[in-house]
């Protein structure tokens, strides 16, 4: 019997190769290379990487999707590959697609969905939820893309899984949606199911994370929490303590002697400064006080700390991909 603390889902040296017909030479490809990861119950794991590291792919292998070439699976305790239908049952998916037949209006949809589980969620009170019965009239091909994304988000819930695979799930959200999506996927996080998302927009993973995957090339790179990424340059090895003071200000200005010779100072030709480094309250109070002086009003102000954007990209390089 699975302990209720086991992980929801466990990959260890995976390995899937493609092809011959994906490789111009005729040759097998290999998009995944030894790739390991751990996603627990009652936390949100993310999955990141450029376009084309290898995240779908991996993410399509754990669902039993794709047959792997090479590694181990464990998916709530079972292997995907040789899996029957009860475990599909416990595992609900989010495509960004949607894969939503065109034709289907939203309520019966989810009503027929829900007919497939023993133990389905409440329709009524996810469609509310979600403000589905906005357009409950609507067939899938007229939603507009948030719309989708917000009903393939029920479709993925409505059998009340135990794991949840989410791919770009703010995708196409206003900003109402998005923070309805957000407290939702907060709350079944606390009620302890185990969630795995992808995304490209770094500010969502580092709200929702609870840990981090980023791979490139098919194998992992560095993994943690937000908070270990964000405070260790994985270029350097070295811990991070840097922030970036950001003001509006007029153009031309001089700092020199103002603050410290290892802070780095920035100008944009419209006349917003960044200032970078081991900033002390002592560098902020020379420079407010440096401003009070020669009368001077920031327009706009604000401190950052490093992101996970910034982590991304370290890593990633900064190149298009």
């Amino acid at each position: 019997m699975r302990s209720p603390d086991s992980p929801v889902l466990t990959i260890d040296g995976l390995i899937k190769d493609v092809g011959p017909l994906a490789s111009l030479d005729g040759k097998m490809l290999r998009v995944v290379s030894g790739l390991s990861m751990v996603a627990e119950r009652g936390q949100v794991t993310a999955l990141l990487g450029a376009n084309g590291a290898g995240k779908t792919t991996t993410l399509e292998c754990a669902q039993g999707l794709q047959k792997r070439t090479g590694g181990s699976i464990s998916l709530l305790g079972e292997d995907p590959d040789t899996a029957g239908a009860q475990l599909r049952s416990r595992v609900g998916v989010m495509l960004q697609d949607g894969g939503l037949p065109p034709s289907a209006r939203p309520i019966p949809l989810l009503r027929h969905i829900a007919g497939m589980y023993q133990n389905p969620m409440d329709i009524d009170a996810l469609v509310q939820r979600l403000g589905i019965d906005q357009f409950s009239r609507t067939t899938v091909r007229r939603l507009s893309g948030g719309q989708k994304q917000r009903l393939a988000l029920a479709a993925a819930l409505v059998g009340n899984p135990e794991i949840l695979f989410l791919d770009e799930p703010s995708a196409g959200l206003d900003p109402q949606s998005r923070q309805t999506v957000f407290d939702l996927i907060a709350e079944l996080r606390d009620a302890g199911m185990g969630i795995i998302l992808t995304t490209h927009l770094m500010d969502d993973a580092e709200r929702l994370a609870d840990y981090v995957y980023i791979i490139d090339g098919g194998h992992n790179v560095v993994e943690g929490t937000v908070a270990g990424l964000l405070q260790h340059d994985h270029t350097t090895d070295a811990t991070v303590t840097d922030r970036t003071l950001f003001f509006d200000a007029p153009p031309g200005l001089d700092f020199t002697g103002v603050l410290g010779g290892a802070l780095r100072v920035s100008e944009s030709r419209s006349g917003s400064y960044s200032v970078t480094g081991e900033l002390t309250p002592e560098d902020l109070a020379a420079l407010t006080a440096w401003w009070a002086e020669r009368n001077i009003m920031p327009a706009s102000l604000r401190l950052e700390a490093r992101s996970l954007e910034d982590v991304f990209l370290d890593i990633s390089g900064r190149d298009v991909r």
